[in-house]
């Protein structure tokens, strides 16, 4: 070997420790930097002309593991939903309040408590001789509990809106994160093309993905030119050569409160996010995952669910006082009683079997006028008011307003007006008796809504005007929707032809029909199991009585939710108003039909709060049993979010750690690696002088 060729191996050998050192003094000073992979210089073999020439270096190598970057991306997907979900499933537990407390104390007065004191007061009132002395506490009990489940509403409300706009801001990053990620797969691209390092903008880019994967669940494919294919869980194509970019109208939005939201769908972009034409594809729901998986899925199912079961507890409440209420009556009777619209109007079949008994009585509760209305010998609503006229007059009277408020009134100073069921034939429309249903008696008020169900026909006509619309639309489980139809009022429309072209238009997910109640009950089909129905959109006014669709099918729907049923306006004002008293229908005209100070109409508030009653398709329950099963679902979703949390959590954190255990910067090895290489650099050194002095020995000889 010459000496020109021991210093070239020489040189080559300093230049090679030099780029080793310089690899190992970037790791260690990026020894906790998030995301740094180390890097390593691989020292060859330099062969020229077929014989060896020293050693040559590559650019440095950057030392990751593909299947271990996967796995925190996996699992950044799992940690980033139940992270969302926790994080909004613990402030909806937070509004119960808690479950101790005292009524006068409103910070920690909780929803249950609140029931349980509404039952304790009514309770209270049955073993009163007078039980108008706890009416009044009876009926702030019962304000309070129906205002509470209202904030409630209105709190989990308020909070799909937040992450309504949540849903918007991320989409925004998700977009950023592929711009960004789509930039470093060119430069990397280009660089690695050039035979240069891509180690800085790989670490880049994987802090990018890694964050992303956060967002939405992320599979990645590494390409032989150095860029990374993205695609979501379910198969949508974020990223290849081409930029893909989430478009969704309410991103960025500050007015997110909507019934209903707009598909995110995907759209082939500009290098600067500029959107153009779409790829055909939508972001299916919550089945996106990560965080913005998370947050559909509280948007489209778990909020509205539960502000369903709210809705549902609130009108099952009313009602079950309301049907108290009105099987009792006031001691002395209200001069007048005024009801609520119920959908009905004049002209309409008024569909009741059964009698009523309505009667005046003078102040003492003596009856000065009677009368048994056959409502089954009645075709129409007009019919039973001129019944009711026809029995009673001159002593009192009875008339229907346009928008089909009933109002009865007792003629003469001092005297009452009562309404009661027949004992041998109670009348019943939809499992109602007819003061119920017209709301003469009731305690609890909604407004749009009169909180019975309708008694409808498939005959009946909708009194849909031409022009109003309500939209009905078909979710799976996890909020996706799946399909939707709006229905168009028209003239001689009838409740039939509304069901009828349900089902022509959403018959592959299941069937529409009316059930007993006059309700219109939706029945998915096997395959579609789990699918449910609700009116995300209802411009509709029965007749003028201002009742929606929402208030009169019973499907889920903000048009018309009982959340805002609030005490009667006249029970609220005068607590004596409360109907607590039996008028006895045996009585004859002379005879008392009310005792000063009857209370035998106080247990049945107790009954209607603690017994079981028929609830529908919920079956027969208790109000607190009702309760229990919304408040416990709300707890137990919180409990399980964040034990969920913590364990996405930790299996995310142990991905990285093992990633990084590979991937890392191990600081007493990298000592190690320079004491090497720095040993390497001396002896390349100490051969380069040594080569140097036989050059010079070689130079003083020839002189």
């Amino acid at each position: 070997m010459s000496l020109s060729d021991i210093l070239g191996a020489a040189a080559s050998g300093l230049s090679a420790s030099q780029a080793g050192l310089g690899a190992v003094s970037n790791n260690i000073a990026n020894a906790n930097t998030p995301g740094y992979a180390r890097q390593r210089v691989d020292p060859l073999t330099n062969v020229g002309l077929g014989r060896m020439s020293g050693v040559k270096t590559t650019e440095p190598s950057r030392i990751a593991d593909t299947y271990l970057e996967g796995a925190v991306y996996r699992r950044g997907g799992d940690a980033g939903r139940a992270d969302a979900l926790y994080q909004f499933l613990d402030r909806v537990q937070a509004y119960l309040g808690s479950p101790g407390g005292s009524s006068d104390d409103t910070t920690s007065f909780g929803l249950p408590t609140q029931l349980n004191d509404l039952i304790a007061k009514a309770t209270k009132m049955t073993g009163s001789q007078d039980p108008h002395q706890y009416s009044n506490a009876f009926l702030q009990s019962a304000g309070e509990f129906l205002g509470g489940v209202g904030r409630l509403a209105n709190d989990i409300t308020s909070l799909r809106t937040d992450v309504a706009s949540d849903v918007g801001d991320t989409v925004l990053r998700v977009n950023t994160l592929l711009r960004q990620i789509h930039v470093y797969n060119d430069d990397i691209s280009r660089l690695q093309l050039s035979g240069r390092s891509v180690s800085g903008l790989a670490d880049q880019r994987l802090t990018a993905l890694q964050e992303l994967s956060g967002l939405v669940d992320v599979h990645t494919i590494n390409q032989p030119d150095g860029k990374v294919l993205i695609e979501t869980s379910s198969g949508q194509r974020l990223l290849d050569s081409r930029l893909r970019q989430l478009d969704y109208p309410n991103a960025g939005s500050s007015d997110a409160a909507l019934s209903a939201y707009p598909a995110i769908t995907l759209r082939f972009a500009t290098d600067t996010g500029d959107m153009g034409a779409s790829t055909g594809e939508t972001v299916p729901g919550a089945a996106v995952g990560g965080k913005l998986g998370g947050l559909l899925q509280l948007r489209d199912a778990v909020l509205p669910g539960y502000t369903n079961q709210i809705a549902r507890l609130a009108g099952e409440t009313a009602r079950s006082l309301n049907t108290a209420s009105n099987a009792s009556t006031a001691s002395p009777a209200p001069a007048s009683l005024t009801g609520r619209p119920s959908g009905l109007v004049a002209g309409d079949r008024l569909g009741f079997t059964g009698a009523a008994v309505v009667a005046v009585t003078a102040s003492d509760g003596k009856i000065i006028a009677r009368t048994k209305v056959d409502l089954s010998a009645c075709a129409t609503v007009q019919d039973a008011v001129d019944a009711i006229n026809a029995g009673l007059s001159p002593n009192g009277s009875a008339s229907l307003a346009a928008d089909g408020t009933l109002t009865l009134k007792a003629a003469g100073s001092g005297a009452g007006i009562v309404v009661a069921q027949d004992p041998t034939t109670p009348s019943d429309r939809a499992g109602v008796g007819f003061s119920q249903f017209f709301g003469l008696n009731d305690v609890i008020r909604a407004d749009h809504n009169p909180l019975v169900p309708p008694g409808f026909i498939g005959s009946d006509a909708t009194g849909f005007a031409p022009g109003q619309t309500a939209h009905i639309v078909l979710r799976d489980p996890a909020g996706r929707e799946l399909a939707g139809y709006t229905i168009n009022g028209a003239n001689g429309q009838t409740f039939q032809n509304v069901i009828d072209d349900l089902n022509a238009h959403l018959s592959g997910f299941g069937s529409f029909a009316l059930d007993a109640s006059g309700r219109i009950a939706f029945t998915a089909t096997t395959a579609a199991a789990g699918v449910s129905a609700l009116v995300t959109a209802d411009s509709t006014d029965r007749s003028g009585t201002g009742v929606t669709f929402t208030a009169l099918s019973g499907l889920p729907g903000a048009a018309a939710s009982a959340t805002n049923a609030v005490l009667h306006a006249v029970v609220a004002v005068d607590a004596s108003r409360l109907p607590t008293g039996t008028f006895d229908t045996s009585a004859a005209v002379g005879e008392k039909g009310i005792g000063a100070g009857d209370c035998s109409g106080a247990p049945r508030y107790v009954a209607a709060l603690t017994e079981a009653q028929d609830r529908g398709a919920g079956g027969s329950v208790t109000i607190s049993n009702l309760a229990a099963d919304v408040f416990s679902r709300m707890g137990i979703d919180a409990a399980q979010a964040k034990a969920t949390t913590a364990d996405a959590t930790a299996r995310r954190d142990e991905a990285i750690h093992r990633r990084d255990t590979f991937a890392g910067v191990n600081i007493d090895e990298e000592l190690a690696n320079m004491v090497v290489l720095q040993n390497s650099y001396s002896a390349a050194a100490r051969v380069l002088t040594t080569a140097s002095d036989m050059y010079q020995t070689l130079i003083d000889m020839m002189r």
